[in-house]
């Protein structure tokens, strides 16, 4: 014969609720949740294809995040499980890694082969509110040192005599401008006027291109550079 099913820390009756008295449910039977509803520690996601496995209370950290919601089970998210119980997120798993590694320590790690920008990307994805924060920063902070790299500048001396010198106006492009024009006094040719001659100082700025590489000169540029080559 079944054992009957009763309550150990059985509780009066309450006046009314038709609660308590022998084999009624006690306070910490009623206060448990039914049995498989309890949630577990630890939470599986698949972000784009890749498995994550980390527990609820790192998910959690933030509770206004993307992830707080989703271990919340929040009936306003919309959220599918593959065959292995993982919750579906599809977002790029290499830029999730910094993410999962932030909410779990509390500092922003990034490879040097990762984009800042794709774990700002990420970090307002999930809405975490902090993390988007240190990221901008660090943006911010990597843009300032670029943009105090000093510019340097290259400058040419050219010649030319005074009817040369429209023509030098309509061909100074590219980033080339005038700095200085030095009158050298006049060459003089047996059967011809006397020549005006010029030393016509111009610059331009250089600035860094990615990986150390340089682009060609325009044809602009090097009429400039065949001009300079008579010095």
């Amino acid at each position: 014969m079944a054992a009957e099913n009763h309550c150990d820390f059985p509780v009066p009756p309450i006046g009314g609720l038709g609660l308590g008295g022998p084999g009624g449910p006690c306070r910490r039977c009623s206060s448990a949740p039914p049995p498989g509803t309890v949630p577990g520690k630890w939470v599986r996601l698949n972000v784009g294809g890749t498995c994550f496995l980390t527990t609820r209370q790192t998910l959690c950290r933030d509770p206004k995040s993307f992830l707080f919601r989703l271990c919340q089970a929040d009936p306003d998210l919309d959220s599918d499980k593959d065959e292995t119980g993982a919750y579906l997120i599809d977002r790029d798993p290499t830029y999730f890694g910094p993410v999962l590694n932030y909410l779990r320590h509390g500092k922003l790690v990034i490879n040097k082969d990762l984009a800042e920008e794709g774990v700002l990307e990420e970090a307002e994805f999930y809405n975490i509110t902090s993390l988007i924060k240190l990221v901008k920063d660090k943006i911010r902070e990597r843009d300032s040192k670029i943009s105090q790299v000093p510019v340097k500048h290259v400058y040419r001396v050219l010649q030319c005599q005074e009817e040369e010198l429209t023509q030098m106006v309509s061909t100074m492009s590219d980033g080339w401008k005038f700095e200085q024009l030095v009158s050298i006094g006049s060459s003089y040719n047996y059967g011809n006027e006397d020549q005006a001659e010029f030393l016509c100082v111009v610059s331009k700025e250089l600035h860094n291109t990615p990986y150390g590489t340089t682009s060609e000169p325009s044809e602009k540029a090097k009429i400039l550079q065949e001009r300079g080559s008579r010095m």
